[in-house]
């Protein structure tokens, strides 16, 4: 027998799925809870039930789409044998992850929009920033790049990384744009290396 909580999550799930599709499709201000309760094939009471309001199903949403890109950028960094290959195959999986329609438009167009900028920044930190910190911590730490304020610095990082991928999202070519950027990107953190390294 199927327990309760199990059902909830398996709703809950299908609720997720249901609005990624159709915020990702139609974008946030073109989608009601009616579409996607009949999308997911449940009442709109039980999305109610599980989301207080659109925007936090939204949110929901949003969060589930940076955890599918933080584990696909953790993937990526595995197979780097150092810093400087981990850097470029992570920069690179993050705006590959991003280019799709639906998750640029979730996340890159609607995201600050329909959160409010600080609140879309504080989950990018929550998922990227502490991932940059780590590595860039490692890196300094290891005398690959100069120490200086890792806070700083990862701040200013990703800073520079979120306005580029925010510029791709606007672009015609998602991955054509990108290429420029992450070109640009790498040369950033070179200025950062050790004399030695």
């Amino acid at each position: 027998m199927v327990k309760q909580e199990d059902r909830r999550t398996a709703t809950r799930g299908a609720i997720i799925a249901a609005a990624f599709d159709a915020f990702g499709s139609g974008g946030y201000v073109n989608v009601s809870v009616d579409q996607i309760a009949s999308r997911a094939g449940v009442a709109k009471g039980a999305i109610y039930h599980h989301f207080s309001s659109k925007d936090v199903l939204f949110e929901a949403v949003l969060e589930s789409v940076s955890n599918a890109i933080l584990s696909e950028v953790l993937s990526a960094i595995s197979a780097g044998q150092d810093f400087w290959e981990e850097l470029a195959l992570g920069n690179r999986a993050f705006f590959v992850a991003c280019a799709g329609p639906e998750r640029s438009r979730i996340l890159l167009r609607d995201g600050p929009a329909v959160l409010g900028w600080q609140r879309w920044r504080q989950i990018d930190q929550r998922h990227f920033g502490g991932l940059l910190r780590m590595a860039l911590s490692r890196a300094m730490e290891d005398g690959v790049l100069i120490r200086m304020d890792v806070e700083i610095v990862s701040r200013a990082l990703l800073g520079a990384v979120t306005e580029a991928v925010i510029s791709c999202a606007e672009a015609e070519d998602f991955m054509a744009c990108a290429e420029g950027y992450l070109d640009t990107l790498g040369v950033l953190v070179a200025g950062l290396a050790a004399r030695s390294a």
